[in-house]
Parts: C-alpha cells; sequence; structure tokens
C-alpha cells in the first residue's frame, strides 16, 4: 500500500508547479514588505484534526513563502471568542438568543482556555519552522480603533452588500451584547437589533434583552458597546480593514469548506466598492471529510446527529486525547503538511478519513 496519496488531475494540475505558486500573481502585482498568514477558528471545545490540520499548513506555507519570495513571514492566529457559549429560546417572543463566551468568562479564565487548546501546538510549530506567529481574539480585534473605524465607514453603504452578507433575510447579523452587569445575552438572528443614528464617530444601536426589555447603546471607534458581527458580516469588516496596512499581504487561510462563504464575501466586498485587485488574498486547504464525504464535524458527532466514521480515533473530535506528546503530535502534522504540499494535485483537494 502506497504511504502517498495518488490524488486525480486538478483544474490547477497543469497551471501550478507548487501549491505557493497560486499566490505568485499577488506578490507579483503588488510587492508587499511582509507576508500575514491569518487563520481563525471558534473556541466552542477542544480542536479536532481538521483545525490542527489548517493551522500547521498555516506555519508549512508561511515557510514556502519566505524561502519562495525571500521575504518576512508570520502567522496570526484569530481565537474567535464571540462563538456561543449557551444558547435559549425567549418564551414570550420565540426568537434566539446567545451569549458568547467573551460575556460569559471574564478574561482571566478566557485566555486561560486559549493557552490550554491552542498555545502549545502554536508554540511548537512556530519554534520548529522559525516562523514567528502571534494569537489575536475576536474581543481584542473589535475593540481595536481601525476595526470599528472601519465598520464605522462602512454602515453607509452596508444595504449594497446585505444581501450577501444575508441572502435568505437580507438582515446581516449585528448583536450587541446586552451592557446590564453580568448580562451580556444578544438576539442571536438580530431581528430586533437596529443602527440608528449613524455619525463619523459614532453608531446608535438599539436592541431587546432577553431578561431586560429594550436598550440603545453607541459604538464609537475607542469605546463603546461590544461589535459582535455574524460570521459573513464579521469577514467582510475584518478583510475590508486589511487591505488598509501598507506593506503587508494577509493571506486568509481557510478549509475548503469556506470556498462558497468565500464568494458571497466577495461579492459584498464588490458591493461596497473594492476592486478585484483589493480583494484579499485566499488560500483553501485539504478538507478532512468522513466516509459520506462531508466535513468532519465534531459538533454533529458531539450532539448524536453523526457517527464517528469507521476508522476514526477520538482524538481525531478532541486533539487533547491525543496520545504522544505536543511534539509528537506536531511532527507528525508535519509530516502530513509536507505530503500535502509537495504536489498542487495533492493540495486542493479533499480527503476521506
Amino acid at each position: 500500500m502506497t504511504m502517498h496519496p495518488v490524488s486525480p488531475n486538478t483544474v490547477l494540475a497543469n497551471a501550478l508547479h507548487h501549491a505557493e505558486d497560486v499566490l505568485a500573481p499577488r506578490v507579483i502585482a503588488n510587492p508587499p514588505e511582509r507576508i500575514v498568514l491569518v487563520v481563525g477558528t471558534q473556541i466552542n471545545g477542544a480542536p479536532h484534526i481538521g483545525t490542527s490540520l489548517v493551522q500547521s499548513l498555516a506555519f508549512a506555507m508561511a515557510v514556502r513563502l519566505r524561502d519562495r519570495f525571500g521575504l518576512p513571514t508570520e502567522v496570526l492566529f484569530s481565537a474567535l471568542d464571540n462563538a456561543p457559549y449557551e444558547l435559549t429560546t425567549d418564551p414570550v417572543s420565540g426568537h434566539r438568543y446567545q451569549r458568547a463566551y467573551a460575556q460569559a468568562m471574564d478574561e482571566r479564565d478566557l485566555n486561560d482556555l486559549i493557552t490550554a487548546l491552542y498555545q502549545p501546538l502554536f508554540t511548537t510549530l512556530s519554534r520548529r519552522l522559525s516562523i514567528p506567529h502571534h494569537i489575536e481574539t475576536y474581543s481584542q480585534q473589535q475593540a481595536g480603533e481601525h476595526y470599528r473605524r472601519t465598520w464605522l465607514r462602512l454602515l453607509p453603504r452596508i444595504d449594497a452588500a446585505r444581501w450577501w452578507l444575508a441572502p435568505s433575510t437580507g438582515i446581516p447579523h449585528l448583536r450587541v451584547p446586552c451592557p446590564h452587569t453580568d448580562c451580556g445575552w444578544a438576539e442571536k438572528h438580530a431581528e430586533r437589533t437596529r443602527v440608528g443614528r449613524i455619525e463619523a464617530e459614532a453608531a446608535t444601536v438599539s436592541a431587546v434583552c432577553l431578561h431586560h426589555g429594550s436598550y440603545e447603546t453607541r459604538v464609537m471607534p475607542t469605546a463603546g458597546a461590544y461589535l459582535d458581527l455574524a460570521t459573513l458580516y464579521r469577514n467582510l469588516v475584518k478583510e475590508l480593514a486589511l487591505t488598509s496596512p501598507q506593506g503587508t499581504l494577509h493571506v486568509m487561510v481557510k478549509g475548503g469548506d469556506w470556498v462558497f462563504g468565500s464568494h458571497l464575501v466577495d461579492e459584498a466586498l464588490h458591493a461596497v466598492g473594492l476592486t478585484r485587485a483589493q480583494l484579499p488574498a485566499r488560500l483553501f486547504c485539504p478538507q478532512v471529510v468522513s466516509d459520506t464525504g462531508a466535513k468532519l464535524s465534531k459538533s454533529l458527532v458531539r450532539e448524536g446527529r453523526a457517527p464517528l466514521p469507521e476508522g476514526a480515533d477520538p482524538w481525531m473530535l478532541d486533539t487533547r486525547q491525543w496520545p504522544g506528546t505536543v511534539t509528537e503530535y506536531a511532527d507528525q502534522l508535519l509530516g502530513m503538511t509536507e505530503t500535502l504540499l509537495s504536489d498542487p494535485r495533492h493540495f486542493f483537494r479533499s480527503y476521506w478519513l
């Protein structure tokens, strides 16, 4: 039995010599001073093998880009602490509410969680490959002045993008958690959340809390409400913000299941005025799939809606159960990335467990 994948030709098979060649047009058209590979993950539970694969490929690709173009590279891990921590339904209105990790946990416990789940692997990969990295939570990102100013500048044009961000309803989900002490609940689908007055330096947002009723708050560049945006909306603001820094090429590193969602984000970026040359660079990594061909989903297995695929070990859904050391796990991942990156036909496809 062969120890390497036997991959069929892909659309890119005859266009690329190496997987990293897919980014060459960006680098050549507008030569940057450095490259940052951005990889994000919701922190709603322990990472599974697909998460680890995307993260290790970000580091491995950083090495290849550094060597290919002679540019400094680094990895930015975006820890999405706005992932739902608990969900409930308002018995009166029937609306769904959520409280995110960022509102349910204090900052110290949140940092401890991220450190326990992700820092050991990132530190090991960083040291092995001599690629610097840093971690930024979504809470830190949304509190940043540049991110919030980007959102404020976007607001007058959001109508042009709203159907791309929410094709079913035309309502991009904006959540501003209830500001009452020890509350933090927000309407999950933002049915009654509205942006009112929009100014250059502030926007007024009204919403309805599960426990405290109607409330109004303001979002300002350096202060104000916590700005929680649903997935496509968040990516629109993040990627719009990342087009601004001069001299840095940001590469969005995502799993293969993001291909379809990124089409919508790109159209939203077009709708608010970006040209195709300004769209972010993206790299879609191989996807780990089950025997049905669907994405390996830890949530479906944990909820009892799908069985653990035959031949899969429990550690594949919870990498904390890996029987060896973190160093051994990193070595295995890097061995896998070397194989996947050895031929574009291996990289631009999905794999069954």
